[in-house]
């Protein structure tokens, strides 16, 4: 790989990103992170919210976990948050602060080996090159690499590719530049070749194949789901909420209570069956709310939510975490997933 046209193409057009016009490694932290799983566009204003709420490393470990889920809200995949928050906490008590070396950033709950060469290398300069989703199709592309780059052994030859190409000294620009490369002119479909600095030595574009690669296994049918909830009023008006057990999906959220519908029972009956097992409160459903579409990353959902009149019984946590009545009023208080986000912009 030329890496000196690499670093020349990205001198020129590297994008204004905020978390490219500072050298704290807290807040290229923080970017990466977000970026694993978040478009550029979509992140920056996460990014800039996340960091007015928790502008150092001491005001993040501090928190509770809860207030960070919160700050989170909306961006998704909350393992991040709840990862960011703990590998905080355990960066100050053993260093007293974040670490600079790769090696120790593996020690970090949530850190992995592409966020431990990012801020490292980013942050630090140390010399190890990222492999993310980005960089693995610029290599696989340039290499034509037939292995299926879901299995490690083709990672791992990707991952020495890049590595023995990165310039002594410059391994912050050469990683920004591999990536930028994959977002901008590598991308997925339709890749920009002719504006490519690499062109003259992509073995998939001499080739004319470049749409053939990074070669990915067929994946499966993503399942579908119908969820059924109530939102449940009391005769005060306050409303019932559940938190979702803290680990595993969406853990530490609040939702209206509600579950998958089972065969043979409608989506009214599925509603009043989900509240009663998660709370114990006996409801009477009412007229539908919302009707809420929502992907995640191996499923898919159709989220249908009904009003419903509090008939009987003491709310208690049996299948959550914990259960609240709250006011109308105060629910933008509490960190919601985004389909729950969506029906709670319909009440009144």
């Amino acid at each position: 790989m030329d890496s000196r046209r690499l670093l020349s193409w990205y001198a020129h057009h590297k994008r204004d990103l905020p978390w490219r016009r500072t050298s704290d490694p807290y807040k290229i932290w923080a970017s990466e992170v977000l970026l694993q799983q978040t478009r550029v566009q979509q992140a920056i204003p996460y990014y800039k919210r996340f960091l007015r709420r928790f502008p150092t490393l001491d005001a993040l470990a501090q928190a509770d976990v809860f207030d960070v889920l919160k700050a989170w809200e909306g961006a998704g995949y909350y393992s991040r948050a709840r990862n960011l928050h703990r590998a905080a906490g355990v960066a100050l008590k053993k260093w007293g602060r974040l670490p600079s070396a790769y090696e120790d950033w593996l020690c970090l709950p949530g850190v992995g080996p592409y966020i431990a060469a990012a801020v490292s290398s980013i942050a630090y300069g140390e010399e190890k090159a990222v492999l993310d989703g980005n960089v693995i199709r610029v290599a696989s592309r340039l290499l034509a690499e037939k292995g299926d780059v879901s299995e490690p052994k083709t990672r791992q030859k990707l991952h020495a590719f890049v590595q023995e190409n990165l310039p002594s000294g410059r391994a912050s620009e050469y990683n920004q530049a591999l990536m930028e490369l994959g977002a901008a002119v590598c991308t997925p479909k339709d890749p920009a070749c002719s504006r490519c600095p690499l062109n003259a030595e992509c073995k998939a574009f001499a080739l004319g194949v470049q749409a053939r690669f990074p070669v990915k296994k067929k994946k499966s049918a993503v399942p579908h789901f119908d969820i059924a909830c109530a939102v449940v009023r009391r005769k005060d008006g306050r409303i019932l909420i559940c938190q979702r057990k803290a680990e595993g999906l969406l853990g530490g959220l609040w939702e209206f209570p509600g579950g998958k519908l089972e065969r043979g029972e409608s989506l009214e009956q599925a509603a009043a069956r989900e509240v009663l097992e998660e709370t114990g409160v006996n409801v009477r459903v009412g007229a539908k709310i919302a009707t809420v579409k929502h992907a995640y990353s191996h499923f898919k959902i159709t989220l249908h939510a009904f009003e419903a009149d509090f008939v009987s019984g003491k709310a208690k946590a049996f299948g959550c975490q914990d259960v609240k009545w709250v006011p109308l009023a105060e629910l933008a208080r509490y960190a919601f997933p985004k389909a729950n986000r969506t029906v709670l912009t319909e009440l009144t």
